[in-house]
């Protein structure tokens, strides 16, 4: 399907099932953390996943192709953002399953519906307001940066629009690790399935993954440690396996 580009703006090819993304050179783009966000995250037969700051749409586009029978409702609070992704899916054909909301997460349960998901995705900002010079464009502060809401605020909107025992996968910094699974349990999300993330083998984990459910009991399953490069540069045969990539 042929959509308009705005002047900037590419169609990047995602290398899985056809599927492309449209993106703003000078703006904010989509990194590996979503990647491997959207691989951690397992969506179950007609499932209804809800995306928290979606930016370029690109975790329900991903996810889209693990199920075909999956729906997906995905907010950004940059309009113009919401609007790339909103072609982006008309792109891929793919707007019966995908709807792009322009609002704030937190209007997520009276936008959508409380309880309304199975499970939760979400990319939130990492760098906390202040901690970290500001960005060349505003969308690429505000996709990177928390503003006015923090990870307890983003988390208490997950967890008002998930079902009971539904699930909250995120991806975060791993030295922020206590805080988010603070939040999590504060909102009765039970931490269940976490897996950290290496640069190198020999090095500290960069980034984790987990997923919690809500209302569920304690017990955590830890996966093995995810590493992006092996010691002589070259990407990990995970990373590979991650990426569609044929070895």
């Amino acid at each position: 399907m042929d959509v308009t580009l705005l002047p900037g703006e590419r169609v990047d090819d995602l290398q899985l099932n056809q599927l492309h993304i449209i993106q703003n050179q000078e703006g904010f783009r989509f990194g590996m953390d979503a990647v491997i966000l959207s691989d951690f995250a397992r969506v179950r037969p007609r499932e209804h996943v809800v995306d928290m700051g979606t930016g370029t749409g690109i975790l329900p586009i991903l996810l889209s192709a693990q199920r075909a029978d999956a729906t997906f409702s995905a907010l950004e609070i940059q309009p113009d953002m919401a609007d790339m992704a909103s072609r982006s899916v008309a792109l891929n054909g793919l707007g019966e399953r995908i709807r792009i909301y322009a609002a704030d997460m937190r209007e997520a349960p009276k936008l959508l519906g409380y309880q309304c998901a199975h499970m939760v995705v979400s990319n939130p900002p990492y760098g906390k307001l202040g901690s970290t010079l500001k960005n060349a464009t505003d969308s690429v502060t505000i996709a990177r940066h928390e503003e006015e809401s923090g990870i307890d605020e983003w988390v208490k909107a997950c967890s008002a629009v998930l079902r009971n025992m539904g699930r909250l996968c995120m991806v975060f910094p791993a030295q922020r690790l206590l805080e988010l699974t603070d939040a999590y349990r504060k909102h009765r999300i039970e931490p269940k399935r976490i897996r950290m993330v290496y640069a190198k083998a020999d090095r500290a984990p960069y980034l984790v993954l987990l997923e919690g459910m809500k209302n569920a009991k304690p017990g955590l399953l830890w996966m093995p440690p995810l590493v992006v490069y092996e010691q002589d540069g070259r990407e990990s045969s995970e990373i590979d396996r991650i990426y569609h990539r044929t070895v």
